[in-house]
């Protein structure tokens, strides 16, 4: 059968819904602002960042009030549509992080090995079940100028203290088996996989039995400078805050200076039917994460009832950036995608996915968060976590809370943390100079890595563009 029509038919039942929210214990909505409120802290955005900060300031000041708006429902975005891949790492990897932050890569490893540390004892002591599995993740070879990088990788990664191992042939096909694989590197320290969706719940759950007022379906569509206070527009009434937190990720942002930083870029995604025994036919015994190591990747997993969950490759950017539900599914790319996962597992074939989604991620030219603060240091931000803040979110929660309460500590003398990314050009430039990127990235991708004139000036430059 044709790869088209094979995919076509694996793609035939696939309904058009978010895996990890699509279940019968989400959580009924908190009902909507419907009068105005005062209140200490105003959090706006329930995703990881939102929710981070409301969990984070009420354990710090049980006494604080806290109000936390979301123009949807907690993990409605972002945080509830990506891979579950849980990081140690604060700037989207080691080699990202040492290329943008070379004088602090040993103090953001241990940050971030401390926010991890952190992230796993508050799923104990609030008791939620994010489905954590600490099976670390293997950047897999698939073509031949690429084993070359998965070894310096692992070799990387144990310089600096992690546990890695790079993986000839034989050795990743023992672990995940592909006939596309020519060698990995498996982190096998500081990485784990959760659930997102179960994970936006129990933060939600956590912030609301220590008090944390919540409104959904409650869309902030001003914020105003009010004296000493912040002033936050909703349909059902004003908000009057003594400080604010931003958390509203790649959705049109509030403070206009954020849009020159982040470009809402449309990332996809597939899962499988449960593969029963059908699992045996790759031999993912230990369930790592896994990702390709090209400029385009595919990034994949097993859920806890052993589907495949499989994403990315193409990075969708549209003009304007608009971010609006009618772009969750995209048939091409959607198409694209089974057709590489038919690719990679040839064994599979006949399986059927279930479901097929899609979300904006909000990329940064740097791959990581940056943070900033308006209204006299009343309201701060953070956003740009791009596609690796599962983990990085409760650090970028913890910067944002301590901007606004002046407790930031040596936290603020950090590059990470004072700097900003480069910033994306304005429409009308800002569409093709992306799709440019984007061919030059597929271009390197066939050309044996290399990388043509366009990439290595951005590379100069030290800005990117990824999913």
């Amino acid at each position: 059968m044709p790869a088209s029509d094979a995919a076509a038919a694996a793609l035939a039942d696939a309904v058009p819904r978010v895996f990890w929210l699509d279940r019968t214990e989400a959580p009924e909505p908190a009902p909507p602002l419907e009068a105005g409120a005062e209140t200490d802290l105003a959090i706006v955005g329930g995703g990881f960042t939102g929710l981070w900060a409301a969990l984070l300031a009420k354990e710090a000041e049980p006494e604080r009030d806290v109000v936390l708006l979301e123009a949807e429902t907690c993990g409605f975005g972002a945080s509830g549509r990506n891979g579950g891949f849980l990081e140690a790492s604060l700037t989207h990897g080691l080699s990202n992080g040492i290329a943008h932050f070379p004088a602090e890569t040993e103090r953001l490893l241990e940050l971030g090995r401390e926010n991890l540390a952190g992230i796993e004892s508050t799923l104990e002591r609030h008791a939620i079940d994010a489905r954590l599995e600490k099976v670390g993740a293997i950047a897999v070879a698939t073509r031949p100028h690429e084993v070359e990088w998965v070894r310096e990788e692992a070799e990387l990664l144990r310089e600096h203290g992690e546990d890695a191992v790079f993986l000839e042939r034989e050795a990743v096909r023992a672990e995940v088996d592909s006939p596309t694989y020519l060698a990995g590197a498996w982190q096998r320290s500081g990485v784990g996989l959760v659930d997102p969706g179960r994970l936006a719940w129990g933060l939600r759950r956590a912030a609301l039995e220590l008090g944390v007022r919540l409104h959904e379906r409650t869309r902030v569509e001003a914020i105003d400078e009010a004296g000493a206070a912040v002033l936050l527009t909703c349909p059902g009434g004003k908000v009057r805050a003594r400080r604010v937190v931003l958390a509203s990720g790649v959705y049109p942002p509030l403070v206009r200076e954020i849009r020159r930083y982040v470009a809402p870029v449309y990332d996809y995604v597939l899962v499988t039917e449960p593969l029963g025994d059908r699992l045996d036919e790759l031999g993912w015994r230990r369930r790592q994460g896994l990702a390709d190591s090209g400029n385009r990747f595919h990034y994949y997993r097993l859920t806890d009832d052993d589907r495949i969950l499989w994403g990315g490759y193409e990075a969708v950017y549209r003009f304007g950036g608009p971010v609006a539900t009618r772009y969750d599914a995209d048939e091409a790319t959607h198409r694209l995608l089974a057709e590489n996962f038919l690719r990679t597992f040839p064994q599979l074939e006949g399986i059927r996915f279930t479901h097929r989604f899609g979300g904006a991620i909000d990329t940064s030219s740097r791959f990581c968060v940056f943070f900033g603060t308006k209204l006299g240091g009343k309201l701060a931000y953070a956003a740009g976590y791009t596609g690796l803040g599962v983990g990085a979110t409760r650090f970028g929660a913890r910067v944002a809370l301590g901007l606004v309460d002046g407790t930031l500590g040596d936290l603020a003398e950090l590059e990470l943390v004072r700097g900003k990314p480069v910033p994306y050009p304005p429409e009308p430039a800002r569409w093709p100079v992306i799709q440019l990127t984007r061919r030059a990235l597929a271009r390197s991708d066939e050309r044996q890595g290399r990388r043509g004139p366009w990439l290595q000036l951005l590379d100069r430059l030290g800005v990117g563009f990824d999913s």
